[in-house]
């Protein structure tokens, strides 16, 4: 992965890294979002209240000394959203 990125840092403009970064990280949510069409609302709920307690257990270790990598905080926050939303999808499906 890191070898694609620094080929086309050598023969392509930072517009196309951009898309290239921007193209991955986009799968995976389409990915991630697939995977939660076949999930019911026991799961969903379930999922949800373990991704919130793993969530604020990273919190808190990012306060207590920082992450390797802060990111997975704003990542994990945002699949959180992603969760409550597709609930609220299917409580306004009803």
């Amino acid at each position: 992965m890191v070898s694609n990125i620094q080929i086309l840092v050598v023969t392509g403009s930072s517009f196309q890294i951009f898309k290239l970064i921007n193209y991955k990280i986009m799968a995976k949510h389409i990915e991630f979002n697939k995977t939660l069409k076949d999930l019911n609302e026991a799961d969903l709920a379930a999922r949800i209240k373990e991704d919130e307690i793993r969530l604020k257990k990273l919190e808190f270790a990012h306060a207590i000394s920082p992450l390797e990598n802060p990111m997975s905080i704003r990542s994990l926050r945002k699949d959180v959203a992603r969760l409550k939303t597709e609930v609220r999808k299917r409580e306004l499906a009803k």
